[in-house]
């Protein structure tokens, strides 16, 4: 088997069309934008593209797993107040804050009176610690909330809701302990990591291609976990949420994976949005960015990891564009773009490229006609009601004959004295 007949068989890689679209994907983030933007419009859709961790946790939460979370800002928040708790530390040193009143502090705990740094605040001063509380933290949050809620089978619109409650909460949270936060002005002034400056456009640069590559890691563990037994019974779930209960899985603690892991990698791409934008504030966590989230996975496909992407900086720069050229009228021409491709094109991005691939045949191993996505329990359903179609239709049919062969045996029961007389009357002629 020759190096591209194993790269289509990979499940991974989704196939030949899985390959093309990651390729392309990969030429317009590492090659076509770089060469063909100036560092500042590459800056902006770096911080598109930290949107998009969330846009391809979605795609599993909600587009695989049918679980709708309005929250996912909570855990980009946390993800980028934890990388901004580092950077703020590292430009908070006595020397830079020697006119303060309280010297190797933050300057808003400083205006807010604090005289000590909090002990939550002192292991940041770590980078591998900050790292890992990037992935732990939100991890943590959100199976608190999944184990809440899905071992008591909270689900549907009920948990869309509660997580919404939540971002609200932690929003106002964040604004209210202005001394340890920040406030509603949040972390800014973010300028070194590890001495290193994050504001040249070098470190731009760098920064955005790390960026892409961890948005592509995500992909691929994405896509390595949809096509794993799990992913089977994540898409059966979604369907037949019973039928797997039933089977003898523990449906909450499916659930509860997939939402930490969304939820982490949320959290990624809010400490990569810290590092590229150089602040984090409260507005990244309400309930307004989380829907625009959804928003992003819904315009680009939610079955789709690729069009999550694609969703993400198509909704981005739409909002740019409208908002630098019609700053009064920007908002109703996003609100038209929503309405528009939930009306005419119900499975986003990633439906349009499905339907012209399937009429014009780009790929062999598409089927014709393609409908959307069929899950293994689908499959099962229908056989299960084939068969019990088909057990229905035999028992109807061996009921219809036992009926008839009971009307025939009355109908000789009844003709039976007429038969007998019959043969009388035969005999006395005889």
């Amino acid at each position: 088997m020759t190096l591209w007949e194993k790269m289509k068989a990979s499940p991974v890689l989704g196939g030949k069309e899985g390959i093309v679209g990651l390729a392309v994907l990969a030429a317009i983030i590492f090659v076509v934008l770089p060469l063909s933007v100036d560092i500042f419009r590459l800056n902006l859709i770096g911080k598109y593209l930290t949107y998009a961790f969330v846009a391809v946790g979605l795609v599993m939460l909600w587009g695989h797993g049918g679980i709708l979370s309005l929250g996912q800002g909570i855990f980009f928040g946390l993800g980028g107040y934890a990388m901004a708790m580092f950077l703020k530390l590292e430009a908070s040193d006595p020397e830079s804050t020697k006119i303060q009143s309280t010297p190797g502090i933050p300057d808003f705990m400083d205006w807010n009176q604090l005289t000590a740094l909090p002990w939550f605040w002192e292991p940041f001063k770590s980078l591998p610690f900050t790292l890992i509380a990037v992935l732990t933290i939100p991890a943590i949050f959100a199976y608190i909330i999944g184990y809440a809620m899905f071992k008591r089978r909270v689900g549907g619109v009920y948990f869309s809701i509660i997580t919404q409650a939540i971002a609200l909460i932690l929003s106002i949270l964040i604004v209210g302990q202005q001394g340890y936060t920040g406030g509603v002005n949040g972390m800014t002034d973010l300028r070194t990591m590890l001495g290193w400056d994050i504001r040249t456009d070098s470190a731009k640069y760098i920064l955005y291609f790390v960026n892409g590559l961890l948005l592509f890691g995500a992909i691929f563990l994405s896509r390595y976990i949809m096509s794993s037994k799990f992913g089977m019974l994540l898409l059966a779930m979604r369907d037949k949420e019973e039928r797997v209960r039933f089977s003898g899985y523990d449906v909450s603690n499916f659930k509860i994976f997939i939402f930490c892991l969304a939820a982490m990698m949320s959290a990624v791409g809010g400490a990569m949005f810290t590092l590229q934008v150089g602040f984090m504030s409260p507005s990244f966590v309400g309930i307004v960015p989380s829907i625009e989230m959804v928003i992003f996975c819904a315009v680009g496909g939610r079955a789709s990891l690729i069009g999550a992407v694609y969703g993400t900086l198509l909704v981005n720069y739409g909002k740019t564009v409208f908002s630098e050229t019609y700053p009064e009228l920007w908002l109703f021409l996003m609100g038209g773009l929503f309405i528009s491709v939930v009306m005419f094109f119900p499975d986003g991005l990633a439906g349009i490229w499905d339907k012209l691939a399937t009429k014009y045949g780009w790929f062999k191993d598409k089927v014709a006609a393609k409908k959307p996505e069929v899950s293994t329990s689908e499959v099962e359903a229908q056989a299960v009601l084939t068969e019990s179609s088909t057990t229905s239709a035999a028992v109807s049919t061996d009921a219809a004959a036992k009926t008839t062969a009971r009307k025939k045996a009355a109908a000789k029961e009844m003709d039976l004295p007429s038969a007998i007389e019959s043969n009388k009357m035969r005999g006395a002629e005889a």
